[in-house]
């Protein structure tokens, strides 16, 4: 069964970073792709950035470009989401997800899904 486990969230300032873990369980990890979601209430989820299989390939939305970075650590089984100069507007639940390939940026290209992690950007 594949699992995957997001930690990492909580409360930091404007101006702050912070860094989100992914531990993926189950066979598929070394193969997959893997992403990191955004959904905030009332709004659909959202793409934040992704990771190719190799860690080789990264895409980013625009929001988040220069300021986010994603990396993956296939003898961990774990995927990174760091965020810096985060500001309020990045006040999301934060979901990752593994999928077998194809567009990076497409939510259909993931199959499994954790179950989110609270980010909340205050003052």
């Amino acid at each position: 069964q594949v699992q995957l486990v997001e930690s990492g969230g909580g409360l930091v300032q404007p101006g702050g970073s912070m860094r989100l873990s992914c531990a993926v369980s189950g066979r598929i990890f070394r193969n997959y792709i893997m992403g990191w979601f955004r959904q905030v209430p009332g709004k659909e989820r959202a793409f934040v950035g992704g990771i190719s299989w190799t860690g080789s390939s990264t895409y980013y939305a625009d929001p988040y470009k220069g300021r986010f970075s994603i990396s993956r650590d296939n003898a961990k089984n774990t995927i990174y989401l760091q965020m810096n100069s985060l500001s309020p507007e990045d006040t999301a639940v934060y979901y990752c997800a593994a999928g077998p390939g194809g567009r990076l940026d497409w939510s259909k290209s993931y199959t499994y899904w954790g179950q989110g992690t609270q980010v909340t950007v205050s003052s």
